[in-house]
């Protein structure tokens, strides 16, 4: 899907309110078709996108986990380390 939204549940410290926000842009504009929409497109678009975070905000507060949580640091390494081994190390 789009290669912009990350895992945002059960991270130390928890998602930003901006993090939810980018994750639902990248959602509606995928949606829509849209980077940026049109002047007569703009009302309902950024509508999409609060309707989006504030469905993504109810949904990462009501989900439950046994598992530890994960820090973006650790996340960001095994990221790194998967991407050395599909595309080399560029050296």
């Amino acid at each position: 899907m789009c290669r912009n939204i990350r895992t945002l549940f059960n991270f130390e410290p928890p998602a930003t309110e901006l993090e939810i926000r980018d994750a639902a842009l990248q959602f509606v504009r995928k949606l829509s078709g849209f980077n940026v929409p049109s002047k007569s497109n703009e009302a309902a678009f950024e509508r999409a996108v609060a309707e989006v975070a504030a469905s993504a905000r109810t949904l990462i507060a009501g989900l439950v986990t046994t598992a530890g949580p994960r820090t973006r640091e650790a996340e960001a390494a095994k990221a790194k380390a998967r991407s050395a081994a599909r595309f080399g190390t560029g050296t």
